[in-house]
């Protein structure tokens, strides 16, 4: 009697124990299922955000490039010419580094944060 009173109660421990486990094997997926969406989204914002960098150090390095020949160009024959490369160049640099700055800032974004 006191053998079968003892092998029930470890029966129901044994089941009790199998519950636990259960749960935490489901919260576990849960949370890896939760971490592997997190990682999705910020490799989505990383390669939008790569997209938009490179465009930004290109246009940056086309715009400087011509403010520097513009530059060159002042004080001689080509005076005319070197202050338009200067404006444009200048302004080319500065959308550029707009660019860059604005691939930050989407790598930045979260779900849910709204855009400023």
């Amino acid at each position: 009697m006191r053998i079968a009173f003892f092998l029930l109660l470890m029966s129901c421990g044994s089941v009790l124990s199998w519950g636990q486990t259960s749960h935490s094997m489901d919260s576990l997926k849960r949370e890896i299922i939760e971490l592997n969406l997190r990682v999705d989204a910020i490799d989505l914002r990383m390669e939008r955000s790569k997209s938009r960098f490179q465009a930004g150090i290109l246009v940056s390095t086309v715009g400087y490039s011509t403010t520097i020949a513009g530059g060159l160009m002042l004080g001689r024959e080509n005076d005319q010419l070197g202050q338009a490369l200067l404006l444009a160049g200048g302004a080319t640099g500065v959308i550029g580094t707009y660019l860059l700055t604005d691939a930050f800032r989407i790598l930045g974004n979260k779900k849910g944060r709204k855009r400023r």
